[in-house]
């Protein structure tokens, strides 16, 4: 990798085609592949847009779904490869994508220090041949594709006959891009799948080739370290590697947030640090040892990648992250959201981004997964939302029915965020006699849920004008609460010199990106309190969370000095913050007393 940061999946429409803008410039970025009719009209989008053939393909063919997903990786990787040779065959003149391949790399590159000896040399054959070596360094950033595992409704056919497993949401999804043109990874999200996990070893491309070469590869996104060698050594005993673990913040993070049990990142990344090593060599031996088995005799030692990400926003949080724990690359998304020329996010909802402030941003209950989500008050779709109650019509419709779960009220699974499943939950509601108080809590818990099926795929149709007639067009969207202290939008060149702390962006009170996590968990602790103020099971779990708070701050006030030596000036600040998130947590109690831990 050219680059020591890399751009998540944002939601479903927001990096759909972000390869198509960054990857020419070496930066890698992950792409959702859970959205097949999205994918499917960004294809005939971007296949026209680049005067290439198209040929549709129809729900009514076999295994559309793969068949779709391989089409458009294909057509991604096809272009960029066209981007790739038109860079290489470009000229080192202004505002070329030659030059802005160079100007974009870290200062630290070596490829970048030759470039910077080319324009500082004025012997005219020692420029000429510095320009040609340095466009034969040219390669592009990694396309990856996002699965999240546990969004696997199984089908059905025309006929409504059930369809075998490997036809699922999922598998479908990971087919069609193990058939793909694409030498890059999957990354797996939100939780193990076994059903998933053991359809990969049906996959040929998941395994080294005759060279020992992973032709595809796997990451796992996870929050802490149990979790990453629990499913790892898993795939490793089916003779599939895991090349990259990307440890994500919890909470601090945009899209779906999967809490912790108050485990911070700072000490999840220290214990990644001492034990990163011992994992790499289990997992070895169990891989090894599992190839053998299936008559694998050329098993080579493969590496594996340590990534972050979840509210990091300064050249100096970056640093620290790479330097002092020992990590490959940062992620950087949701300020990628206010960067026109990295991701795909319509005018409106743009401009309202732009504008927000640090309450627009929150930790809501709208996803039907049952997830905590990370929304946007100013979306259209939330505004949508908030109209159909008040008309008497809450819910949405349900078309697409990637997130049908619920079987309370029919045989056949619905989505929570369906018409046809609010309106039949607030019918029995009415029917329990409950107080206003109590009707109106249960009510706003049953409405909260919204259509992200709709919502996250529409911002694309909208800014490429590919909506259809009377199509919802109402914007779900999913920043990170670190968004609310950019205020964009920018350049790629202002992010990215941003990112290498070679101009910083103006982010007025912004604490530092551990402490805005804490503030986030602090927060978090509090509603479970509050929720669980008469469930006596629930306490054990409540004060095994507030002791790890308290381990997490009293881990920070380690590394102040380390803090320092990264450039971090408000020092004292910080350890006064810690010392009133510690007394926040002891403020924290029971509402029934008799409960108190």
């Amino acid at each position: 990798m050219k680059h020591n940061f890399h751009i998540p999946v944002l939601g479903l429409a927001f990096s759909i085609d972000t390869p198509l803008k960054v990857a020419k410039f070496g930066i890698s970025s992950v792409m959702s592949i859970v959205d097949d009719e999205l994918i499917e009209r960004i294809r005939a989008f971007h296949a026209r847009e680049n005067e290439l053939h198209y040929v549709p393909i129809k729900k009514t063919e076999a295994d559309y779904r793969a068949k779709r997903i391989t089409a458009y990786l294909n057509l991604v990787q096809q272009i960029v490869d066209m981007q790739i040779f038109r860079i290489k065959n470009g000229e080192f003149s202004p505002n070329t994508d030659l030059t802005k391949y160079f100007e974009l790399l870290p200062d630290t590159d070596w490829s970048k220090r030759r470039y910077t000896k080319m324009l500082e040399a004025t012997d005219l054959h020692l420029k000429v041949a510095l320009a040609e070596e340095l466009k034969a360094m040219v390669v592009p950033g990694e396309i990856d594709v996002n699965i999240m595992a546990k969004v696997d409704k199984l089908n059905t056919d025309a006929g409504g006959k059930a369809l075998d497993e490997t036809y699922s949401d999922a598998s479908a999804a990971l087919r069609g891009f193990a058939r793909s043109d694409l030498r890059s990874s999957v990354v797996l999200s939100a939780g193990m799948n076994p059903r998933l996990y053991n359809y990969l070893t049906e996959l040929p491309s998941f395994f080294p080739n005759q060279h020992g070469v992973l032709e595809k590869r796997i990451i796992l996104k996870v929050s802490d370290y149990r979790s990453a060698y629990i499913q790892a050594k898993y795939l490793a005993k089916k003779g599939l590697w895991v090349s990259e673990f990307r440890i994500e913040s919890g909470l601090n993070c945009g899209g779906h947030a999967f809490a912790t049990d108050g485990y911070l990142l700072g000490p999840i990344l220290e214990e990644f640090k001492h034990q990163k090593e011992g994992l790499v060599q289990d997992l070895s031996c169990i891989y090894r040892a599992a190839l053998l088995e299936k008559g694998v005799l050329n098993v080579h030692t493969l590496p594996i990648r340590f990534s972050v990400q979840g509210g990091i926003g300064t050249a100096e949080e970056q640093l620290f992250l790479l330097s002092h724990y020992g990590f490959d690359s940062v992620g950087w998304g949701s300020p990628f959201l206010l960067v026109p020329e990295a991701t795909t996010v319509d005018n409106g909802t743009l401009t309202k981004l732009v504008q927000a402030n640090k309450e627009d941003f929150y930790l809501s209950d709208s996803s039907p997964l049952g997830v905590p989500f990370n929304n946007f008050k100013g979306s259209t779709a939330e505004q949508k939302r908030i109209e159909r109650i008040v008309k008497g019509i809450p819910g949405s419709p349900c078309t697409k029915k990637y997130l049908v779960s619920n079987t309370e009220f029919s045989d056949e699974p619905v989505c929570t965020a369906s018409r046809v499943y609010q309106h039949a939950k607030i019918r029995s509601l009415k029917n329990l006699q409950l107080s206003q108080t109590e009707f109106q809590e249960r009510f706003d818990k049953i409405t909260a849920k919204t259509c992200l099926c709709e919502g996250l795929a529409a911002s694309a149709y909208l800014k490429y004008n590919i909506q259809k007639t009377k199509e919802i067009t109402a914007v779900s969207i999913c920043p990170g609460p670190n968004t609310a202290y950019f205020k964009g939008p920018y350049t790629l060149q202002k992010m990215v010199d941003h990112i290498y702390g070679r101009r910083a962006l103006d982010l007025k009170n912004r604490p530092l990106m551990f402490l805005n996590e804490l503030q986030l968990y602090v927060d978090y602790l509090r509603n479970l309190v509050r929720n669980s103020a008469d469930d006596v099971k629930k306490m054990k779990v409540i004060q095994k969370f507030k002791n790890q708070l308290a381990l997490g701050i009293a881990y920070y006030r380690t590394i102040t000095v380390e803090l320092e030596k990264f450039g971090f000036k408000e020092i004292p600040r910080f350890i006064a913050a810690l010392d009133s998130y510690e007394q926040d947590l002891k403020n924290i109690t029971y509402t029934n007393a008799q409960h108190a831990p």
